[in-house]
């Protein structure tokens, strides 16, 4: 009976687009990794570039927790079995800090100046998820008071430069946003264990250069 019930589980996932894909996902870095996950809000299916949420000027189109809220997010299993076979196409959301990493986000063009100049210097980087316009470097939780002191230590700060750290969230492949996919541009290591990730003092000189570089120093989505 079990056998049969969870055939009929993989087939409904499948007929609604998303399926064993996300669901295997989102279960390997609750259980595995023991990343606090929820299901995003979907893009709106009458736009893709519009966000399912009430907000009808939405930023981050599918990409954000709306119901249920940021605060729901579990590393349980079966709370998260239930949510993607109920919601097969729903992306992955992690919830930052805490138990999970944090992240630096910044524009692609920069994001890549920003690897390339890492990788010069020998710069051990963890994994890094990209959308089509923005990348994240994976960090180790920080606090605001240590954010606040590797900001001021800066003669700039660009305004396109994101950190998502406590109460903070972010895509995980392998989600569809209105923005796009979500893929890994540094995938982790294979392996059951949580991959490692730097401090954040490690990155943030290096995306303030890059993004000075660039001149991409306004906000950008």
């Amino acid at each position: 009976m079990r056998e049969i019930l969870g055939r009929r589980r993989r087939l409904l996932s499948q007929r609604n687009g998303g399926g064993p894909e996300l669901i295997g996902a989102a279960l390997s870095f609750a259980t595995e990794w023991q990343w606090p996950v929820l299901p995003g809000v979907a893009a709106d299916p009458q736009g893709r570039a519009r966000c399912g949420c009430p907000d009808p000027e939405c930023t981050v189109p599918g990409a954000h927790p709306f119901d249920p809220g940021l605060l729901a997010a579990t590393t349980d299993a079966r709370m998260v079995r239930w949510w993607w076979t109920n919601r097969p196409t729903a992306p992955i959301i992690l919830a930052t800090g805490g138990r999970a990493p944090c992240a630096v986000s910044l524009p692609a063009l920069a994001a890549a100046h920003a690897l390339g100049a890492l990788d010069r210097k020998g710069m051990r980087l963890g994994p890094v998820v990209a959308s089509p316009t923005r990348w994240a470097l994976l960090v180790r939780p920080y606090s605001m008071e240590q954010l606040g002191e590797l900001l001021y230590a800066q003669d700039f700060v660009p305004g396109s430069l994101r950190f998502h750290g406590e109460g903070g969230y972010l895509a995980l492949p392998p989600s569809e946003t209105g923005q796009g996919a979500i893929r890994w541009e540094r995938a982790p290591l294979p392996g059951s264990a949580a991959p490692w990730v730097p401090d954040v003092e490690a990155v943030v000189d290096a995306v303030v250069e890059a993004l000075t570089r660039t001149g991409v120093s306004a906000p950008e989505l």
